[in-house]
Protein backbone atom coordinates (compact mmCIF):
# COMPACT_ATOMS: atom_id res chain seq x y z
CA UNK A 1 0.00 0.00 0.00
CA UNK A 2 1.43 3.74 -0.93
CA UNK A 3 2.33 5.84 2.05
CA UNK A 4 -0.90 7.73 3.34
CA UNK A 5 -2.01 10.96 1.90
CA UNK A 6 -0.72 14.12 4.02
CA UNK A 7 -3.48 15.56 5.76
CA UNK A 8 -2.51 18.67 3.91
CA UNK A 9 -3.23 16.88 0.07
CA UNK A 10 -7.04 15.49 1.53
CA UNK A 11 -7.87 19.14 2.68
CA UNK A 12 -6.56 20.48 -0.76
CA UNK A 13 -8.39 18.48 -3.20
CA UNK A 14 -11.77 18.22 -0.98
CA UNK A 15 -11.27 21.96 -1.24
CA UNK A 16 -11.34 21.68 -5.01
CA UNK A 17 -14.69 19.39 -5.68
CA UNK A 18 -16.79 22.63 -6.46
CA UNK A 19 -14.04 23.72 -9.23
CA UNK A 20 -14.03 20.16 -10.50
CA UNK A 21 -17.99 19.96 -10.82
CA UNK A 22 -17.68 22.97 -12.70
CA UNK A 23 -14.73 22.59 -15.27
CA UNK A 24 -13.94 18.51 -15.12
CA UNK A 25 -15.02 18.02 -18.59
CA UNK A 26 -13.22 21.09 -19.87
CA UNK A 27 -9.92 19.83 -17.84
CA UNK A 28 -10.14 16.20 -18.84
CA UNK A 29 -10.66 17.06 -23.07
CA UNK A 30 -7.50 19.17 -21.96
CA UNK A 31 -5.83 16.57 -20.72
CA UNK A 32 -6.60 14.29 -23.51
CA UNK A 33 -5.86 16.23 -26.36
CA UNK A 34 -2.21 16.74 -24.26
CA UNK A 35 -2.31 12.75 -24.70
CA UNK A 36 -2.87 12.56 -27.25
CA UNK A 37 0.06 14.51 -29.38
CA UNK A 38 2.06 11.51 -28.58
CA UNK A 39 1.02 8.81 -31.18
CA UNK A 40 1.90 5.64 -28.69
CA UNK A 41 -0.12 7.05 -26.28
CA UNK A 42 -2.78 7.53 -28.72
CA UNK A 43 -2.80 4.06 -29.79
CA UNK A 44 -3.32 2.72 -26.57
CA UNK A 45 -6.81 4.48 -26.03
CA UNK A 46 -10.74 3.45 -28.07
CA UNK A 47 -10.49 7.01 -30.33
CA UNK A 48 -14.35 7.15 -30.95
CA UNK A 49 -14.76 7.07 -27.05
CA UNK A 50 -13.45 10.88 -27.52
CA UNK A 51 -15.49 11.83 -30.79
CA UNK A 52 -18.55 10.50 -29.13
CA UNK A 53 -21.33 13.47 -27.66
CA UNK A 54 -20.54 13.31 -23.64
CA UNK A 55 -21.30 16.51 -21.78
CA UNK A 56 -20.27 20.09 -23.24
CA UNK A 57 -19.20 19.18 -26.76
CA UNK A 58 -16.68 16.04 -25.58
CA UNK A 59 -16.04 12.32 -25.76
CA UNK A 60 -17.65 10.37 -23.71
CA UNK A 61 -14.48 9.34 -22.29
CA UNK A 62 -13.75 12.97 -21.25
CA UNK A 63 -16.77 13.18 -19.54
CA UNK A 64 -16.20 9.51 -17.73
CA UNK A 65 -12.50 10.46 -16.10
CA UNK A 66 -14.16 13.94 -15.07
CA UNK A 67 -16.83 12.39 -13.36
CA UNK A 68 -14.09 9.53 -12.26
CA UNK A 69 -11.81 12.75 -10.42
CA UNK A 70 -14.42 14.07 -9.28
CA UNK A 71 -15.40 10.62 -7.66
CA UNK A 72 -12.04 10.37 -6.11
CA UNK A 73 -11.98 13.73 -4.70
CA UNK A 74 -15.54 13.51 -2.93
CA UNK A 75 -14.16 10.26 -1.24
CA UNK A 76 -10.62 11.30 -0.46
CA UNK A 77 -11.15 10.58 2.87
CA UNK A 78 -13.14 7.18 2.55
CA UNK A 79 -11.15 5.50 -0.08
CA UNK A 80 -12.42 2.26 0.12
CA UNK A 81 -15.66 3.29 -1.16
CA UNK A 82 -13.98 3.51 -4.72
CA UNK A 83 -12.76 -0.43 -4.12
CA UNK A 84 -14.93 -1.92 -6.88
CA UNK A 85 -13.52 1.09 -9.40
CA UNK A 86 -10.58 0.32 -8.55
CA UNK A 87 -10.93 -3.14 -9.19
CA UNK A 88 -12.40 -2.33 -12.84
CA UNK A 89 -10.01 0.12 -13.96
CA UNK A 90 -7.01 -2.28 -13.22
CA UNK A 91 -8.87 -5.16 -15.48
CA UNK A 92 -9.56 -3.04 -18.25
CA UNK A 93 -5.89 -1.49 -18.04
CA UNK A 94 -4.83 -5.42 -18.02
CA UNK A 95 -6.68 -5.91 -20.97
CA UNK A 96 -5.47 -2.82 -22.40
CA UNK A 97 -1.28 -3.75 -21.71
CA UNK A 98 -1.44 -0.73 -19.68
CA UNK A 99 2.42 -1.00 -17.96
CA UNK A 100 3.84 1.56 -15.14
CA UNK A 101 5.70 3.11 -17.83
CA UNK A 102 2.51 4.97 -19.41
CA UNK A 103 1.38 6.42 -16.00
CA UNK A 104 3.76 9.54 -16.33
CA UNK A 105 2.52 10.87 -19.40
CA UNK A 106 -1.03 10.70 -17.61
CA UNK A 107 0.27 12.69 -14.44
CA UNK A 108 1.98 15.13 -16.74
CA UNK A 109 -0.87 16.18 -18.95
CA UNK A 110 -3.65 15.78 -16.11
CA UNK A 111 -1.32 18.63 -14.24
CA UNK A 112 -1.14 20.50 -17.34
CA UNK A 113 -4.96 20.61 -18.05
CA UNK A 114 -6.26 21.64 -14.52
CA UNK A 115 -3.69 24.62 -14.60
CA UNK A 116 -4.59 25.55 -18.47
CA UNK A 117 -8.58 25.15 -17.00
CA UNK A 118 -8.09 26.74 -13.58
CA UNK A 119 -5.76 29.56 -14.32
CA UNK A 120 -4.87 31.06 -11.31
CA UNK A 121 -6.83 29.06 -9.34
CA UNK A 122 -4.21 26.25 -10.16
CA UNK A 123 -1.57 27.58 -6.88
CA UNK A 124 1.47 25.24 -6.70
CA UNK A 125 0.02 23.63 -3.36
CA UNK A 126 -3.19 22.92 -5.20
CA UNK A 127 -0.89 21.52 -8.27
CA UNK A 128 1.43 19.69 -6.14
CA UNK A 129 -1.49 18.08 -3.80
CA UNK A 130 -2.96 17.18 -6.99
CA UNK A 131 0.77 15.61 -7.40
CA UNK A 132 0.43 13.50 -4.61
CA UNK A 133 -2.88 12.10 -4.90
CA UNK A 134 -2.57 10.91 -8.36
CA UNK A 135 -0.07 9.23 -7.69
CA UNK A 136 -1.22 7.53 -4.70
CA UNK A 137 -4.14 6.14 -6.88
CA UNK A 138 -1.77 5.54 -9.53
CA UNK A 139 0.54 3.04 -7.25
CA UNK A 140 -2.94 1.21 -5.92
CA UNK A 141 -3.63 0.72 -9.69
CA UNK A 142 -0.32 -0.56 -10.68
CA UNK A 143 0.08 -3.04 -8.04
CA UNK A 144 -3.26 -4.52 -8.25
CA UNK A 145 -2.57 -4.63 -12.06
CA UNK A 146 0.81 -6.53 -11.33
CA UNK A 147 -1.00 -9.32 -9.21
CA UNK A 148 -3.15 -9.99 -12.26
CA UNK A 149 -0.40 -10.06 -14.94
CA UNK A 150 1.19 -12.08 -12.92
CA UNK A 151 -2.33 -14.47 -11.67
CA UNK A 152 -2.90 -14.88 -15.65
CA UNK A 153 0.63 -15.17 -16.85
CA UNK A 154 1.25 -18.22 -13.93
CA UNK A 155 -1.85 -19.95 -14.56
CA UNK A 156 -2.98 -22.71 -16.88
CA UNK A 157 -3.27 -21.85 -20.08
CA UNK A 158 -2.55 -18.22 -19.32
CA UNK A 159 -0.14 -16.42 -21.38
CA UNK A 160 1.77 -12.16 -20.62
CA UNK A 161 1.16 -9.74 -23.76
CA UNK A 162 0.03 -10.44 -27.19
CA UNK A 163 -0.74 -14.60 -28.33
CA UNK A 164 -1.28 -15.05 -31.79
CA UNK A 165 -4.69 -16.62 -32.54
CA UNK A 166 -6.14 -18.33 -35.78
CA UNK A 167 -9.62 -17.54 -36.73
CA UNK A 168 -10.84 -21.06 -36.77
CA UNK A 169 -14.35 -20.47 -37.47
CA UNK A 170 -16.59 -17.04 -38.60
CA UNK A 171 -20.13 -17.79 -38.01
CA UNK A 172 -22.80 -15.03 -39.35
CA UNK A 173 -25.34 -14.93 -36.47
CA UNK A 174 -27.98 -12.13 -37.89
CA UNK A 175 -28.00 -9.17 -40.31
CA UNK A 176 -25.47 -7.31 -37.53
CA UNK A 177 -23.34 -9.59 -35.87
CA UNK A 178 -21.08 -12.25 -36.71
CA UNK A 179 -19.34 -14.69 -34.31
CA UNK A 180 -15.44 -15.39 -34.71
CA UNK A 181 -14.18 -19.05 -32.68
CA UNK A 182 -10.40 -18.73 -32.18
CA UNK A 183 -7.63 -21.05 -31.40
CA UNK A 184 -4.10 -20.17 -30.07
CA UNK A 185 -1.58 -21.04 -32.78
CA UNK A 186 0.58 -22.16 -30.78
CA UNK A 187 -1.37 -25.11 -30.36
CA UNK A 188 -1.66 -24.82 -26.77
CA UNK A 189 -4.26 -24.78 -23.76
CA UNK A 190 -6.02 -21.41 -23.85
CA UNK A 191 -6.67 -19.88 -19.99
CA UNK A 192 -10.11 -20.80 -18.69
CA UNK A 193 -12.06 -17.37 -18.82
CA UNK A 194 -14.82 -16.51 -16.14
CA UNK A 195 -18.14 -16.32 -17.94
CA UNK A 196 -18.58 -12.79 -18.38
CA UNK A 197 -15.10 -11.17 -19.47
CA UNK A 198 -13.55 -10.38 -22.41
CA UNK A 199 -10.69 -9.80 -24.51
CA UNK A 200 -8.30 -7.48 -26.09
CA UNK A 201 -7.62 -7.21 -29.17
CA UNK A 202 -4.51 -5.81 -31.43
CA UNK A 203 -6.16 -5.13 -34.88
CA UNK A 204 -4.49 -3.49 -37.67
CA UNK A 205 -7.37 -2.31 -38.98
CA UNK A 206 -5.30 0.78 -40.74
CA UNK A 207 -2.62 -1.44 -42.61
CA UNK A 208 0.63 -2.17 -41.57
CA UNK A 209 2.00 1.48 -41.27
CA UNK A 210 -0.10 2.80 -38.51
CA UNK A 211 -0.75 2.22 -34.88
CA UNK A 212 -2.85 -0.63 -34.30
CA UNK A 213 -6.29 -0.21 -32.47
CA UNK A 214 -6.93 -2.11 -29.28
CA UNK A 215 -10.68 -3.29 -28.92
CA UNK A 216 -12.51 -5.04 -25.92
CA UNK A 217 -14.83 -8.03 -26.95
CA UNK A 218 -17.07 -10.17 -24.88
CA UNK A 219 -16.38 -14.06 -24.91
CA UNK A 220 -20.01 -15.74 -25.68
CA UNK A 221 -19.03 -19.03 -24.82
CA UNK A 222 -18.23 -20.80 -21.43
CA UNK A 223 -14.63 -21.64 -21.04
CA UNK A 224 -13.20 -24.78 -22.48
CA UNK A 225 -9.48 -24.66 -22.31
CA UNK A 226 -9.26 -24.73 -26.26
CA UNK A 227 -10.48 -21.70 -28.19
CA UNK A 228 -12.50 -18.66 -27.27
CA UNK A 229 -15.54 -17.42 -29.13
CA UNK A 230 -16.54 -13.67 -29.61
CA UNK A 231 -19.36 -12.29 -31.01
CA UNK A 232 -19.20 -9.09 -32.63
CA UNK A 233 -21.88 -6.32 -33.53
CA UNK A 234 -21.00 -4.19 -36.67
CA UNK A 235 -21.06 -0.26 -35.73
CA UNK A 236 -21.77 1.96 -38.60
CA UNK A 237 -18.50 3.92 -39.12
CA UNK A 238 -16.67 1.71 -36.36
CA UNK A 239 -13.11 1.09 -37.20
CA UNK A 240 -12.85 -2.16 -35.87
CA UNK A 241 -15.85 -4.03 -36.21
CA UNK A 242 -16.78 -3.57 -39.85
CA UNK A 243 -12.97 -4.53 -40.09
CA UNK A 244 -13.54 -7.47 -38.27
CA UNK A 245 -17.00 -8.61 -40.77
CA UNK A 246 -15.98 -7.25 -43.74
CA UNK A 247 -11.76 -8.63 -43.72
CA UNK A 248 -10.81 -11.16 -41.43
CA UNK A 249 -11.52 -14.77 -42.87
CA UNK A 250 -10.73 -18.16 -41.34
CA UNK A 251 -7.45 -19.37 -41.27
CA UNK A 252 -6.10 -15.37 -40.53
CA UNK A 253 -4.55 -14.97 -37.08
CA UNK A 254 -5.16 -11.45 -34.56
CA UNK A 255 -3.60 -10.76 -31.75
CA UNK A 256 -5.06 -11.23 -28.55
CA UNK A 257 -4.15 -10.59 -24.43
CA UNK A 258 -5.94 -12.58 -21.79
CA UNK A 259 -9.02 -12.69 -20.64
CA UNK A 260 -10.09 -9.54 -18.15
CA UNK A 261 -12.78 -8.21 -16.29
CA UNK A 262 -14.57 -7.71 -13.04
CA UNK A 263 -18.10 -8.44 -14.75
CA UNK A 264 -18.81 -12.60 -14.49
CA UNK A 265 -21.33 -15.01 -12.87
CA UNK A 266 -20.63 -16.03 -9.11
CA UNK A 267 -18.35 -19.26 -9.28
CA UNK A 268 -20.82 -21.01 -7.09
CA UNK A 269 -24.27 -19.31 -7.35
CA UNK A 270 -26.42 -19.12 -3.83
CA UNK A 271 -29.43 -17.74 -4.92
CA UNK A 272 -31.48 -17.52 -8.32
CA UNK A 273 -30.16 -15.73 -11.10
CA UNK A 274 -31.54 -13.56 -13.97
CA UNK A 275 -29.68 -12.69 -17.27
CA UNK A 276 -30.86 -9.30 -18.75
CA UNK A 277 -29.54 -7.93 -21.66
CA UNK A 278 -30.45 -5.76 -24.82
CA UNK A 279 -29.16 -5.57 -28.64
CA UNK A 280 -25.47 -7.01 -28.69
CA UNK A 281 -25.10 -7.03 -24.60
CA UNK A 282 -26.33 -10.86 -24.95
CA UNK A 283 -22.46 -12.16 -25.26
CA UNK A 284 -21.20 -12.20 -21.82
CA UNK A 285 -25.48 -13.55 -21.06
CA UNK A 286 -24.39 -16.28 -23.53
CA UNK A 287 -21.26 -17.59 -21.63
CA UNK A 288 -22.92 -17.05 -18.16
CA UNK A 289 -26.06 -19.33 -19.60
CA UNK A 290 -23.96 -21.96 -20.77
CA UNK A 291 -21.57 -21.98 -18.02
CA UNK A 292 -24.79 -22.46 -15.77
CA UNK A 293 -26.41 -25.12 -18.12
CA UNK A 294 -23.01 -27.02 -17.62
CA UNK A 295 -21.54 -26.95 -13.92
CA UNK A 296 -24.73 -25.55 -12.09
CA UNK A 297 -27.33 -28.50 -12.97
CA UNK A 298 -31.10 -27.56 -11.36
CA UNK A 299 -30.12 -23.88 -10.31
CA UNK A 300 -33.01 -21.61 -11.58
CA UNK A 301 -32.02 -19.00 -14.13
CA UNK A 302 -33.99 -17.00 -16.24
CA UNK A 303 -32.96 -14.91 -19.22
CA UNK A 304 -34.60 -12.45 -20.51
CA UNK A 305 -33.34 -10.50 -23.48
CA UNK A 306 -34.41 -7.58 -25.84
CA UNK A 307 -33.51 -6.88 -29.61
CA UNK A 308 -35.05 -5.13 -32.79
CA UNK A 309 -36.38 -8.31 -34.79
CA UNK A 310 -35.25 -11.59 -35.17
CA UNK A 311 -32.84 -10.22 -38.39
CA UNK A 312 -30.67 -8.55 -36.06
CA UNK A 313 -30.99 -11.26 -32.63
CA UNK A 314 -27.67 -13.36 -32.52
CA UNK A 315 -27.70 -16.65 -30.88
CA UNK A 316 -31.41 -17.38 -30.22
CA UNK A 317 -31.27 -21.54 -31.75
CA UNK A 318 -28.61 -21.43 -29.54
CA UNK A 319 -29.88 -19.93 -26.43
CA UNK A 320 -33.45 -21.70 -27.00
CA UNK A 321 -31.87 -25.45 -27.47
CA UNK A 322 -29.91 -24.88 -24.10
CA UNK A 323 -33.11 -24.38 -22.27
CA UNK A 324 -35.16 -27.25 -24.26
CA UNK A 325 -33.71 -29.68 -22.17
CA UNK A 326 -33.13 -27.77 -18.97
CA UNK A 327 -36.50 -27.25 -17.18
CA UNK A 328 -34.82 -25.25 -14.57
CA UNK A 329 -33.74 -22.43 -17.42
CA UNK A 330 -36.44 -20.17 -18.64
CA UNK A 331 -35.49 -17.81 -21.86
CA UNK A 332 -37.94 -14.89 -22.65
CA UNK A 333 -37.89 -12.61 -25.83
CA UNK A 334 -39.27 -9.10 -26.49
CA UNK A 335 -38.78 -7.60 -29.81
CA UNK A 336 -38.98 -3.71 -30.22
CA UNK A 337 -39.88 -3.53 -33.72
CA UNK A 338 -40.44 -6.97 -34.80
CA UNK A 339 -41.28 -8.26 -38.57
CA UNK A 340 -44.21 -9.22 -40.44
CA UNK A 341 -43.05 -12.93 -40.14
CA UNK A 342 -42.11 -12.45 -36.15
CA UNK A 343 -45.16 -14.86 -34.47
CA UNK A 344 -45.77 -13.85 -30.90
CA UNK A 345 -45.22 -17.28 -29.16
CA UNK A 346 -42.76 -18.46 -31.86
CA UNK A 347 -39.72 -16.00 -32.21
CA UNK A 348 -40.49 -13.71 -29.56
CA UNK A 349 -42.94 -13.72 -26.90
CA UNK A 350 -45.55 -11.05 -25.79
CA UNK A 351 -45.59 -8.61 -22.77
CA UNK A 352 -45.83 -5.40 -21.61
CA UNK A 353 -42.81 -4.00 -23.45
CA UNK A 354 -41.92 -0.20 -23.30
CA UNK A 355 -39.78 1.44 -26.11
CA UNK A 356 -38.36 -2.02 -26.80
CA UNK A 357 -37.53 -3.24 -23.28
CA UNK A 358 -39.63 -5.70 -20.76
CA UNK A 359 -41.19 -3.98 -18.14
CA UNK A 360 -40.37 -3.92 -14.52
CA UNK A 361 -43.84 -5.28 -13.35
CA UNK A 362 -42.89 -8.31 -15.76
CA UNK A 363 -40.01 -8.99 -13.94
CA UNK A 364 -41.89 -8.99 -10.58
CA UNK A 365 -44.50 -11.24 -11.94
CA UNK A 366 -42.26 -13.68 -14.13
CA UNK A 367 -38.63 -13.74 -11.95
CA UNK A 368 -38.02 -14.23 -8.51
CA UNK A 369 -36.91 -10.97 -8.82
CA UNK A 370 -36.06 -9.95 -4.97
CA UNK A 371 -34.13 -12.95 -4.08
CA UNK A 372 -32.07 -13.31 -7.26
CA UNK A 373 -28.66 -12.43 -8.67
CA UNK A 374 -29.71 -10.14 -11.49
CA UNK A 375 -26.80 -9.70 -14.26
CA UNK A 376 -27.43 -7.27 -16.83
CA UNK A 377 -25.33 -5.91 -19.94
CA UNK A 378 -27.16 -3.48 -23.16
CA UNK A 379 -26.49 -0.38 -24.38
CA UNK A 380 -27.06 2.48 -21.92
CA UNK A 381 -30.18 3.60 -21.58
CA UNK A 382 -30.79 -0.08 -21.31
CA UNK A 383 -28.90 -0.34 -18.25
CA UNK A 384 -29.72 3.46 -17.01
CA UNK A 385 -33.70 2.15 -16.93
CA UNK A 386 -32.80 -1.29 -15.22
CA UNK A 387 -30.19 -0.46 -12.15
CA UNK A 388 -32.08 2.73 -11.25
CA UNK A 389 -35.26 1.05 -11.37
CA UNK A 390 -33.98 -2.24 -9.55
CA UNK A 391 -32.64 -0.14 -7.01
CA UNK A 392 -36.15 1.77 -6.62
CA UNK A 393 -37.88 -1.54 -6.47
CA UNK A 394 -35.61 -2.86 -3.32
CA UNK A 395 -32.97 -4.87 -5.05
CA UNK A 396 -29.83 -4.76 -3.09
CA UNK A 397 -27.36 -3.30 -5.20
CA UNK A 398 -25.19 -6.59 -4.00
CA UNK A 399 -27.56 -8.14 -6.38
CA UNK A 400 -27.41 -6.24 -9.25
CA UNK A 401 -24.38 -6.69 -11.51
CA UNK A 402 -23.75 -5.17 -14.93
CA UNK A 403 -21.69 -4.18 -17.70
CA UNK A 404 -21.73 -2.37 -20.50
CA UNK A 405 -19.47 -1.30 -23.86
CA UNK A 406 -17.71 1.94 -23.69
CA UNK A 407 -16.74 4.44 -20.87
CA UNK A 408 -18.07 3.95 -17.32
CA UNK A 409 -19.74 7.02 -17.03
CA UNK A 410 -20.80 6.80 -13.32
CA UNK A 411 -17.43 4.99 -12.36
CA UNK A 412 -13.95 5.40 -12.13
CA UNK A 413 -12.21 5.91 -15.35
CA UNK A 414 -8.52 5.79 -16.91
Amino acid sequence: MPQPLSAATIAIVKATVPALADHGPAITRAMYARLFQDTHIAALFNQSHHHTPGGEGGGAQAKALADAILGYARNIENLGALGSAVERIAQKHVGLRILPEHYPFVATALLAAIQEVLGDAATPPVLNAWGEAYWFLARVLMAREQVIYDAVAGAEGGWAGWRDFIVAEKIVESAVITSLVLAPKDGGPVLRHKAGQYLTFLLPVHGANQAPVRRNYSISTAANGRSYRITVKREVGGAASPWLHDRVAVGDVLQVSPPAGDFFLAERPQRPVILLSGGVGLTPMVAMLETIADRHPGLETHYIHGAANSATHALDGHVRALAATRPHIKVATFYADPLAGDAVGVSHDAGPVTRGLVTLDWLRTNTPLAGADIYLCGPKPFLRTFVTGLAQAGVAASQIHYEFFGPAEELMAA
